[in-house]
């Protein structure tokens, strides 16, 4: 019954700011990390950005100083703050969070940043 429901994607221009947002529910026990990944059309899956229980953080160095990565562990939450948006930021945008020792992915939405 756990599952994970990512939102806030959309259409926005260079320059621009989205919000995503990545909510856990269902059966959970243990909340060991959440974060976000992107896949581009032709392009692997990567890492954009991650945060474990202990409140640590990571980003992928394509999106240091833009992102921001954060959680509220009592929702069960975690989001994605995205500025200075760049055409190369779009992709579909996956939530990944390990939950009770084991890894649940998001359906994805898109973001796609173009004028």
């Amino acid at each position: 019954q756990v599952q994970v429901v990512e939102s806030g994607g959309g259409l926005v221009q260079p320059g621009g700011s989205l919000r995503l947002s990545c909510a856990a529910s269902g059966s959970i026990f243990s909340i060991n990390a959440m974060g976000w990944y992107r896949q581009a059309s032709g392009k692997q899956r990567e890492l954009v950005a991650a945060i474990t229980s202990d409140s640590r953080t990571n980003y992928a160095d394509s999106v240091k100083g833009r992102f921001t990565i954060s959680g509220d562990n009592a929702k069960n939450t975690v989001y994605l703050q995205m500025n200075s948006l760049k055409p190369e930021d779009t992709a579909v945008y996956y939530c990944n969070a390990k939950l009770n020792f084991r890894n649940y992915w998001g359906q994805g939405t898109q973001v796609t940043v173009s004028s």
